[in-house]
């Protein structure tokens, strides 16, 4: 037997006498998930969802402060010395309409929880309790880290610059998870870069107002901002090499109050993705030289504004950690229910907590969409449209057995780095 194959299969023993847990929490776990999702808030303003979190944290047992980093909470399990293993969820919701129909859906107008951060809360919650009461099992220390902020990108930085690692201990390895729009009961992780860096920016163009029947009067921000939204989705199909990845959106086009006024300004916010740092230098200069080119073209007389929304670095999964942190939940969930999910475009900041720290960061996917309903659209073709994806006003992960999967892999993750008893 291997060092790797031990390590797992040991840690693998060890979570599966911590888990016998669980049957006697499930419902109060499913309660909490249902009260987070009915009550979502957004980012830096996740009060009541902070206080929830506290408040349990500090009932399982462990050692919590609050008000870290804004509305970030870290609640720590101490239990002799051994090394220190940081397991993160974000908090915070989106500005999104829920149009689900479940009986605990967002009672917040025009707030949900449309990313999961609600099961990712419940599920670490549920880790702590398992480890505070396995605490015979094992030596080290557990730093539950409830981050605020994660949607703006600000979140993880802002709980470092206030000291996180000073104040509560720098850890050896960083793990974490994020519920998707796969079967759930489903775990996996992609080694090297696994979720896509973005960068958001805000452009605003300024033309030259006018009557709209008097066009020629004009520099008509409209019509710039048009043709600067198609000449940007030609710098990926154009200028990025086919082996490359990268997506540039536009997900925001303002301008004008009536239909007869030519308006000053347009504004569009952009999203962009990228894996590298060379393509991500290339979709950024490209951007500049087509925002201002247009802006030119168009005869405009003040050059146009690009800012920076946020911005959120590549998540790199290190190698021989996903290696470590997955056989283990494997040896537990069983080897069918993994999976290596690729590179995701999507964008998380927890991988400033590793770099900060200098350390191996492991963070996986685990499914929240009924088994049976994603069999049957991935039979029909239809998953795009049967299953929605995060972000969507109809996202809802499947309560069980998304739940106690979730609280399987975190414990079983944190345990494969804490020491043995």
């Amino acid at each position: 037997m291997s060092p790797s194959t031990h390590s797992a299969a040991a840690a693998a023993d060890t979570a599966r006498t911590a888990l016998r847990g669980l049957d006697a929490i499930r419902a109060e776990l499913a309660a909490i998930y249902r009260d987070l999702h009915a009550h979502p808030e957004l980012s830096f303003a996740e009060h009541r969802t902070a206080a929830e979190v506290a408040r349990r944290a500090r009932e399982y047992g462990c050692e919590v402060t609050a008000g870290v980093g804004g509305t970030g909470v870290v609640a720590v399990l101490a239990n002799g010395p051994g090394p220190v293993v940081l397991v993160r969820a974000d908090i915070d919701a989106l500005p999104v309409t829920e149009q689900t129909g479940l009986d605990h859906a967002s009672t917040t107008e025009g707030v949900m929880h449309a990313c999961g951060h609600d099961m990712h809360v419940s599920c670490l919650l549920g880790a702590l309790k398992l480890l505070a009461d396995a605490r015979a099992l094992w030596s080290g220390t557990v730093l539950g880290v409830f981050q605020p902020a994660e949607e703006v990108g600000r979140g993880a930085r802002a709980m470092l610059d206030d000291g996180l690692y000073e104040r509560f201990g720098t850890p050896d390895v960083v793990l974490g998870q994020h519920v998707g729009p796969f079967p759930a009961g489903m775990v996996g992780a992609h080694a090297g870069p696994a979720f896509a860096g973005a960068d958001a920016l805000k452009v605003v163009l300024y033309g030259k107002g006018a009557h709209g029947s008097r066009p020629e009067a004009s520099v008509d921000p409209v019509v710039m901002a048009a043709s600067t939204v198609l000449r940007l989705q030609t710098i990926v199909s154009r200028e990025i090499p086919a082996g490359e990845t990268a997506v540039v959106t536009v997900g925001a086009l303002n301008a004008g109050t009536k239909d007869n006024i030519i308006p000053e300004e347009a504004e569009l916010k952009l999203n962009i993705r990228t894996y590298t740092k060379d393509v991500r230098t290339k979709v950024l200069a490209a951007v500049e030289r087509i925002v201002r080119g247009e802006a030119a073209v168009a005869g405009a007389e003040r050059e146009p504004d690009i800012t920076e929304i946020a911005s959120f670095p590549v998540l790199v999964n290190d190698g021989a950690a996903t290696a470590r942190t997955m056989a283990a939940i494997g040896a537990v969930i069983g080897a069918h229910q993994m999976l290596d999910p690729g590179p995701v475009t999507g964008s998380e900041d927890v991988g400033l907590f590793g770099t900060h720290a200098e350390v191996p960061v492991c963070y996986w996917l685990f499914g929240g969409a009924d088994p049976a309903v994603y069999g049957a659209a991935a039979a029909a073709g239809t998953l795009d449209e049967d299953i929605p994806s995060n972000h969507s006003p109809f996202f809802a992960p499947l309560v069980e057995p998304t739940l106690t999967t979730g609280v399987t892999a975190l414990t079983t993750a944190a345990l494969a780095w804490l020491d043995a008893r």
